[in-house]
Formats: structure tokens, C-alpha cells, sequence
């Protein structure tokens, strides 16, 4: 600031102790003025926008200011010139130059501190926004946790259940349906867990359960499970697909003592195409059990926007058609 009023105040000058010496007064004038905006008026209104406070305080200060700015050409005047005009600095005789000066100065500083203020919100904001998406990441990851927990049960009780049977009566089948189930244990606690696994992986589990499920009903059961150009590359979230299987069996009903169930799986330019019907005697989507909204909550969560669900419950048949694009 000194080698700026030296130089600025000394165009058209040779006396320079007189431009030293009225720099050296203007100095205090200058620092304050500019203090008093970047740490107390710039900080405390403007940015809180508080305009109606900053423009009135702004006003103030420059009034206040001024009014220094003004005993600063009188000090010129009278202290360094002994009242000569013509010994003044040419710069320093006009107010309105002096005034620039100043007011230059406090304009480059504030500026300089608002784009400081402005690059630290930045920052904040920043660093805010990151903190908020952590949270939110981990409140879904909470809330798809509780919807896999809710999936788990019904799978555990359903072939339990038969397997209790089977043992009561010493079934040959036994072995065969241990050993299935012992897949999807493997399946449910420790693959669900990964964010996703091959679309093959999870067919192949469609077809463990289906097989269980088979062991369940006996003859009372027709099931079609059709699969067309599974690509190795695809990739899908664990157990999207199989509560899908497991409501058709779980609230699908006999017709002339017989549950027809039909699964069709194609992919096609990356996109994954399921459709599976049951009979069922009710004209309402039931939502017991695993829950036809639970799985709606997953698909959002994990395929917002690149899926389309439709169930159709007319005619005795109970139908969901899905598409879902890979990510």
C-alpha cells in the first residue's frame, strides 16, 4: 500500500519526503476503512444477507471515512506545505483523486476477501453435501438390509417346513433336499450380501428353490421355467428375482387341484425381461407375507428409473411383467 500512495501520489512530484509523508498519514485511514469491511460489515451482512444492515453500515463507514480523507488533504495542506497550495502534490490537492485512491484500495481488498469467503462456502458446501450422501447411502443400505431380513423367513419356513414332512416319512428325497437348501443358505446369507452377482447365479438358485418347491407340492404342481440368451456379462442385485418365485408359490392357488406356474427370463440389448404368472383365485394383489411393496422398495432403491414393473391380477391369473436395464 505504501509503494502504491508513494508512486500514485508522487506522479508530477519531486518532493518526495512530501508524498512519503502524506502516504504515511493515509495509511491508518485506508486500513481501517478496509478492516472494518472484510472482518466485521462483509462478514456479518453481507454474507448473512443482511443488506438493508450492510448498506447502512456501508454508508457509515464511507461517510466516516471520507471525512478522514478529508483532514488528510488539510494535513497536506497545512502541516506539509505551510499552507502553500502550490507546494502540494498535484494528486493530493484534488479530494475526489484522493478519495480514489482509498477507496480503490478497500474495493481490491474486499473483493479479495470475498472470493476467499466465497471459495471457503464452496468448500463447506463441499464437504456438507459429501456428509449428507455417506448418510444417505447408509440409510439405504440400512433399509435394503431390513427388506433382505424380511426375505429370509419365508424361504427358511416354507422348506423347513417340508423337509419336517419329508423326514416324518423317511422320504428318499431327503438328501437331495438338504443339500438344495443348503445352496440357498449359502445363497441367502453370504452372496446377498454382495452388491451384485451374476444373472446365472441367480437363475440357478430359481431353479434350487423350484426344485424344493416341487418335493412340496408333489403332482399338484405344473411349473414352466423357460430362460433365452442369459449373457455371462450380466450382472444383477442378489434376490430380485427369486421373491418374485417364491410369492407366485407362496399365495398362488389350485385350480382343479393343480398350481400353474409359468417363468419366462430373456435378456435382451442388455436389458433383463421377467414375466411369471400363477393361478389364483382372487381378483386382489396380496401383499402378505414378503410383500409385493417390499420388492417395489428394493427395485427403487437399487434400479431407480431403469426398471418398469407391471402386475396384472384378471382372469384367474396372476401376472408380473418386469424390465429392468442393467447398470
Amino acid at each position: 500500500m505504501l509503494l502504491f500512495y508513494t508512486y500514485f501520489f508522487g506522479v508530477d512530484s519531486n518532493d518526495f519526503g512530501y508524498v512519503l509523508s502524506f502516504s504515511l498519514f493515509l495509511m491508518p485511514i485506508t486500513i481501517a476503512t478496509t478492516y472494518v469491511f472484510i472482518y466485521k460489515i462483509i462478514p456479518e451482512y453481507l454474507i448473512t444477507k443482511r443488506y438493508f444492515l450492510f448498506a447502512l453500515y456501508s454508508f457509515y463507514a464511507v461517510i466516516i471515512s471520507a471525512y478522514l480523507i478529508v483532514l488528510s488533504v488539510f494535513y497536506g495542506l497545512v502541516y506539509l506545505s505551510n499552507f502553500e497550495y502550490s507546494n502540494m502534490a498535484p494528486i493530493s490537492k484534488s479530494l475526489l483523486f484522493v478519495a480514489i485512491g482509498v477507496y480503490l484500495v478497500v474495493i481490491m481488498v474486499s473483493a479479495f476477501k470475498l472470493l476467499k469467503l466465497n471459495v471457503k462456502h464452496t468448500e463447506e458446501t463441499k464437504i456438507l453435501e459429501t456428509k449428507i450422501l455417506e448418510t444417505q447411502l447408509k440409510l439405504k443400505e440400512q433399509e435394503l438390509n431390513y427388506l433382505k431380513m424380511q426375505i429370509h423367513p419365508h424361504f427358511l419356513f416354507n422348506t423347513l417346513n417340508t423337509m419336517y414332512g419329508f423326514a416324518l416319512k423317511k422320504a428318499d428325497e431327503t438328501p437331495e433336499m438338504i443339500l438344495k437348501l443348503s445352496n440357498l443358505l449359502d445363497y441367502l446369507l453370504y452372496q446377498v450380501d454382495k452388491p451384485f452377482v451374476s444373472l446365472s447365479n441367480e437363475i440357478n438358485h430359481i431353479n434350487d428353490y423350484i426344485e424344493l418347491e416341487k418335493m412340496r407340492f408333489n403332482d399338484t404342481l405344473q411349473i414352466d421355467f423357460n430362460t433365452e440368451n442369459i449373457l455371462d456379462d450380466i450382472k444383477i442385485a442378489p434376490m430380485l428375482l427369486l421373491p418374485f418365485v417364491e410369492n407366485s408359490f407362496k399365495h398362488g392357488s389350485l385350480k382343479k387341484g393343480i398350481l400353474k406356474v409359468d417363468i419366462n427370463l430373456y435378456c435382451e440389448n442388455k436389458s433383463i425381461y421377467f414375466n411369471i404368472e400363477n393361478t389364483n383365485n382372487t381378483n386382489q394383489i396380496s401383499e402378505k407375507g414378503i410383500g409385493l411393496e417390499n420388492i417395489k422398495k428394493r427395485l427403487d432403491l437399487l434400479y431407480k428409473d431403469k426398471y418398469n414393473l407391471k402386475i396384472i391380477n384378471e382372469n384367474g391369473l396372476f401376472k408380473v411383467h418386469l424390465k429392468l436395464d442393467t447398470l
